[in-house]
C-alpha cells in the first residue's frame, strides 16, 4: 500500500527537475533574461560536456556482471513486438508507411529514461530500480538509437534513389558517398554520378552539389582560410537549440537519368553533366549569422534566384488567406558542430506545408527548365512568386507516395547488401561525431575494468567529472525549459494527433510492457517498475532525429513537451495503481 510519506519521497526526487524547467521557462518567457543566442550557448554546454559526462558517470558505475537479464529481456521484448506489427503493417496496409511506423516506434518504446526515468524510479522503488533505468539507458544508447538511426538513413537512401533512379534502381551494385557527406537527411543538396560498368550495372557516387559548394565558397571569398566543401551538421545526441528557420528550397542534383543509362548501354558517348532537381529543401538557421531575430525570417541575397527563401508576405499566405504571421518553431536541436548554431536545415522531400505557395495542377517541368530564371511574367502579367515544384516526395506529416498514381510501380531498388553497406557508412559517420557514443563506450569499457579487476578511478578524474555530470541531470531539464519557452505552441501537431500520440505514449507503450514483462517471467516489484518506466514522457533523442529527418517532428516535440507536463500525474496514477 502506498503511503503519504512514499509519495512525499517521490515529490522530493521528481519536483526539483520541474523547478530547473520552470525557472529556464520564465527566464525566456516571463522575464526575458536569456536571448535565444545565449540559450544556445548553454545547450551547447549541455550538449558536449553536461549530458555526455551524466552518461558516463551512470554507465560507468553499473556492474555490467550483475545485470537483470530477464528484465533487460522485457524491455527487449516490448520493443522487438511494436517494431514487428509496426513494419508488417506498413508493408501491408494501404495507410501504412515507413514514417508513421518509425514514429509510431519511437513514440511507444523510447522514454527519457536517463533525465526522468533515473530519478522518478528511484524516489518510487529504491536505489535497486535506478540501477535497473541504467541498464536501460545502455541498451538505448547502444542498441536503440542505433536502430532509429539505421531506420532514418534507410529511409534518406531510399528517397534518393527513387528520386535520381526511378528506372533503373535495380542496376545499381556499388555505391560511393564522399567523405564530407554525413547523412542522406536532406539538409544540403546532393547530386549522383554513375558509370556503367562492362556488365552493364551502374557504380553511383554520391557527392554535394556544386551550388553547394560554390555557394559556401562565395559567402566567405577564396582568401577567407576557409575549406571550400562546407561542414555538415553534426548530429550527437545532447545538444537543445533554439533556432529560427526560415524555408528555402533548393534542388538535388543528378548527373544520372534513364536516358543517359540506356545511351551509355548502346555504346553511345555521352556527358554526364549535373542536373536540377527540385525535390528536397534545405533549412537555414536565422540566429547567430547576423541574420533578423525573433520570428522573422532573413533577407534573400540578391543572387539567390528562384531558389530564394520563401519568407515575403506573399509567400506566407495560407490558402484561407491568412498571414502565418511570421512565426516558425524554434527548433530542438542536438549538434556537435563547431558553431553554435547549426549549418543546415532537415526539410527532406518537403511537399509544401509550408502555405499552399506550390502551384497545384501545374504542368510538370522538366529537369533542365530549373537551372533557368523563373522571375519571368506568368500569361496574366504578375510576376511569379517562385518556382513552380512538381516532383515532390514525403514530407513529415503525408504518405511516402501520397503523390504517386494509383496504378504506378514502386521503384525497384538495388539489392540488399548494397543498400545494407550504404545505410551502414552512413549511420556510422553520424555515430563517431556523436559525444554520446563515446561517453556511452567509454563508460561499458571503464565498468568492465573496474567491476573485474576491483580498480577504482584515481580521484582527480573522478572528481573531475562529477563536477560536470552532477550539473548534467539539472542542465538538461534547464535545456527543456527553454525549448519550452521558444515555441509559438505547446501542441504543434493539432489536439486529434497529440491526443493519439499521448495515448500510445501512456497507454500503449506500458500495455505491450506489461505483457512482455509477463511473458518473461517478471513479478512483483521488477514489473511495477517495468511498466512505470514504460510510461515516462517521451524521449529527447528520438525527437532528435526526427527533426534531423524531418519525419513526423511537430508529433515528437509534443510529445517532449506536453508529455513532461503530465508525466508526474500519469506516472504517479501507475504508482499508486499498482502499489494497491
Amino acid at each position: 500500500m502506498i503511503t503519504v510519506s512514499d509519495l512525499y519521497h517521490v515529490l522530493t526526487a521528481v519536483v526539483p527537475l520541474y523547478v530547473a524547467m520552470i525557472l529556464a521557462y520564465g527566464s525566456v518567457k516571463w522575464w526575458k533574461i536569456f536571448t535565444p543566442g545565449q540559450c544556445s550557448g548553454i545547450n551547447r554546454f549541455v550538449a558536449l560536456f553536461a549530458v555526455p559526462l551524466l552518461s558516463f558517470h551512470f554507465i560507468s558505475t553499473n556492474n555490467p556482471y550483475a545485470m537483470n537479464y530477464r528484465f533487460i529481456a522485457a524491455d527487449t521484448l516490448q520493443k522487438i513486438i511494436v517494431l514487428v506489427v509496426l513494419l508488417i503493417w506498413s508493408w501491408t496496409s494501404s495507410r501504412g508507411s515507413l514514417e508513421w511506423s518509425i514514429t509510431l516506434f519511437s513514440v511507444s518504446t523510447l522514454p527519457n529514461t536517463l533525465v526522468m526515468g533515473i530519478p522518478l524510479l528511484k524516489g518510487m522503488y529504491g536505489d535497486a530500480s535506478g540501477t535497473l533505468m541504467v541498464q536501460i539507458v545502455v541498451l538505448q544508447c547502444i542498441i536503440w538509437y542505433t536502430l532509429l538511426l539505421f531506420l532514418f538513413e534507410f529511409r534518406g537512401a531510399r528517397l534518393l534513389i527513387a528520386e535520381q533512379f526511378p528506372d533503373n534502381a535495380g542496376s545499381i551494385i556499388s555505391f560511393k558517398v564522399d567523405s564530407d557527406i554525413i547523412s542522406l537527411d536532406g539538409k544540403e543538396p546532393l547530386e549522383t554520378q554513375a558509370d556503367v560498368g562492362e556488365d552493364g550495372r551502374l557504380h553511383v557516387t554520391v557527392r554535394k552539389s556544386c551550388s553547394s559548394r560554390s555557394e559556401i565558397f562565395s559567402r566567405h571569398g577564396p582568401n577567407s582560410g576557409l575549406s571550400f566543401t562546407p561542414r555538415a551538421s553534426n548530429l550527437s545526441n545532447a545538444e537543445i537549440y533554439s533556432l529560427q528557420s526560415s524555408r528555402n528550397p533548393t534542388p538535388r542534383g543528378s548527373s544520372f537519368n534513364h536516358t543517359d543509362f540506356y545511351s551509355l548501354v548502346n555504346g553511345k558517348n555521352a556527358n554526364l553533366s549535373p542536373r536540377r532537381s527540385n525535390s528536397g529543401f534545405d533549412e537555414e538557421i536565422g540566429f547567430g549569422r547576423g541574420y533578423a531575430q525573433g520570428n522573422a525570417g532573413y533577407p534573400a541575397p540578391a543572387s539567390a534566384g528562384i531558389f530564394s527563401p520563401m519568407t515575403a508576405p506573399a509567400a506566407k499566405k495560407k490558402a484561407n488567406g491568412t498571414d502565418s504571421g511570421g512565426k516558425d518553431l524554434h527548433m530542438f536541436v542536438w549538434s556537435s558542430g563547431g558553431s553554435p548554431v547549426s549549418e543546415g536545415g532537415i526539410h527532406v522531400f518537403r511537399k509544401g506545408d509550408y502555405g499552399h505557395e506550390l502551384a497545384v495542377g501545374a504542368p510538370p517541368k522538366d529537369y533542365d527548365e530549373f537551372g533557368r530564371d523563373d522571375s519571368r511574367q506568368n500569361p496574366n502579367g504578375n510576376e511569379r512568386e517562385g518556382p513552380v515544384l512538381s516532383k515532390l516526395g514525403s514530407s513529415s506529416t503525408t504518405e511516402l507516395n501520397a503523390k504517386v498514381a494509383p496504378d504506378a510501380k514502386p521503384t525497384a531498388m538495388p539489392p540488399a547488401s548494397v543498400m545494407t553497406k550504404l545505410i551502414l557508412i552512413m549511420v556510422w559517420r553520424k555515430l563517431i561525431r556523436n559525444p554520446n557514443t563515446y561517453s556511452s563506450l567509454f563508460g561499458i569499457v571503464w565498468s568492465l575494468i573496474s567491476f573485474k579487476w576491483h580498480v577504482e578511478m584515481p580521484a582527480i578524474v573522478a572528481k573531475s567529472i562529477a563536477i560536470l555530470s552532477d550539473a548534467g541531470l539539472g542542465m538538461a531539464m534547464f535545456s527543456l525549459g527553454l525549448f519550452m519557452a521558444l515555441q509559438p505552441r505547446m501542441i504543434a501537431c493539432g489536439k486529434t494527433v497529440a491526443s493519439f500520440s499521448m495515448a500510445i505514449r501512456f497507454i500503449t507503450g506500458p500495455a505491450v510492457m506489461a505483457a512482455a514483462s509477463i511473458a518473461v517471467g517478471l513479478r512483483g516489484v521488477l514489473l511495477h517498475i517495468a511498466i512505470v518506466q514504460a510510461a515516462l514522457p517521451q524521449g529527447i533523442v528520438p525527437f532528435v532525429f526526427a527533426k534531423e529527418y524531418n519525419v513526423h517532428p511537430d508529433i515528437l516535440s509534443t510529445g517532449v513537451i506536453f508529455g513532461m507536463l503530465v508525466a508526474l500525474p500519469i506516472t504517479l496514477v501507475y504508482y499508486i495503481l499498482l502499489g494497491l
